[in-house]
């Protein structure tokens, strides 16, 4: 398994509805809902996002097309919106992708170029199957059994209980982490560091890492 975006997308939400902070790998900006939903509309609600994506992954891939086939097409414009219909109790959503050539475009090279929207990576997310998976990080103190692998210079914690199968360890550092074996956590597998980034992106709690320096020290305070 290897994720699409090196850094996961992150939010985080207070207390003021309903504004969401994004963070993304350049940068930072404000998701919102209108306000005829009680948001103050400081930012784009989690509707317009969807949206969003598809028109710039629409109008990315086309430009990546017309520039490689060399056509002299410089503006290309895309609205898109959706709706929904109910029917026997299932819920259907339909989005609208308006393309406009803002120059003229004879009429199998548009035909051609619906075709390549319609390939955009977005368009096909939508249109194929997803599955979306929720994992929650629990606190260490949900449960009692715990698994040390260690060597000289580190230990990485595994409490079974905790694990939630997000498959993120084993799929992307199998020299490590390999659930065939018995003893499924190979400490000297790795660099230390490569293994604390990796445990860090683990969403259940389930793995932890230390410097076993790191231990000593902090025993060593609380005894004095």
């Amino acid at each position: 398994m290897k994720y699409k975006l090196e850094k996961p997308v992150h939010g985080l939400i207070g207390t003021a509805n309903y504004q969401c902070t994004i963070e993304w790998r350049n940068g930072v900006f404000i998701s919102d809902e209108p306000e005829s939903t009680g948001g103050k509309d400081e930012g784009p609600d989690p509707f317009t996002l969807l949206l969003s994506s598809l028109a710039s992954c629409t109008l990315i891939t086309l430009r990546m097309y017309i520039d490689r086939k060399n056509l002299d097409i410089p503006r290309i414009a895309v609205n898109a919106n959706m709706y929904q219909e109910i029917k026997d109790g299932i819920t259907t959503t339909i989005i609208d992708r308006d393309i406009q050539f803002l120059s003229r475009v004879e009429k199998d090279v548009k035909t051609k170029l619906v075709e390549i929207a319609k390939m955009c990576p977005i368009s096909k997310i939508l249109e194929q199957n997803a599955q979306v998976r929720t994992f929650v990080f629990r606190d260490t103190f949900e449960t009692e059994k715990v698994i040390d692998y260690k060597n000289d210079d580190i230990t990485v914690e595994w409490r079974p209980e905790l694990c939630q199968h997000s498959t993120r360890c084993w799929s992307q550092m199998l020299q490590v982490f390999d659930p065939r074996e018995k003893k499924w956590i190979k400490v000297d597998g790795a660099s230390p560091e490569r293994i604390r980034q990796q445990i860090e992106k683990c969403p259940s709690g389930a793995l932890a890492f230390h410097y076993n320096k790191d231990a000593d020290s902090s025993n060593e305070k609380s005894a004095s």
